[in-house]
């Protein structure tokens, strides 16, 4: 059973509840969203497998999730990128951390204090099928471009987060 951190407004824990619960009730908790880019400027992005739970065969931000409780942002992100991507990266930079909620596909909410992590890398991307079913580097135009003509492809949390931070690379 997966647990995630609840949290009140202010990111400060209250608590525990299974992942599934939290996402049906709606609980604010606490979770990650990991950008990275390669030497040639190019961000990573994944397509969510299609027996993900919500947003499934959509275009994310490379690596999404939670801490658990015993964890803090940096050593989740850093096991997760390891665990879908196949991928060992060390350092991140939280770059903000913002709030969001929206309902999704099969009654589910998502709603997030979410950290936005960003890292450089060029380590080999090696797939978790279960996880992730393709992977792609795009530029900042290419993804600005794809998010324009079909923005139905990509998740709700990665067209909320791509313009904040597309001057960085």
């Amino acid at each position: 059973m997966t647990e995630v951190i609840l949290v009140n407004e202010n990111d400060e824990a209250i608590g525990t509840m299974e992942k599934m619960q939290a996402h049906r009730e709606g609980k604010l908790h606490r979770a990650f969203s990991v950008f990275i880019v390669n030497s040639e400027d190019k961000m990573l992005l994944q397509k969510r497998a299609a027996k993900k739970y919500h947003s499934p065969n959509l275009w994310t931000n490379a690596c999404c999730s939670h801490p658990a409780p015993d964890e803090n942002i940096f050593d989740a992100a850093k096991r997760r990128v390891k665990e879908e991507l196949g991928m060992d990266v060390n350092v991140f930079e939280n770059l903000f951390s913002f709030r969001y909620k929206t309902l999704l596909e099969n009654d589910l909410i998502e709603h997030e204090l979410d950290y936005v992590l960003w890292a450089k890398s060029d380590a080999i991307v090696k797939l978790n099928e279960d996880e992730v079913s393709d992977f792609i580097f795009l530029s900042k135009e290419e993804i600005k471009n794809k998010l324009a003509e079909k923005p139905e492809q990509f998740t709700v949390w990665f067209k909320l987060i791509f313009p904040k931070i597309e001057n960085l690379f």
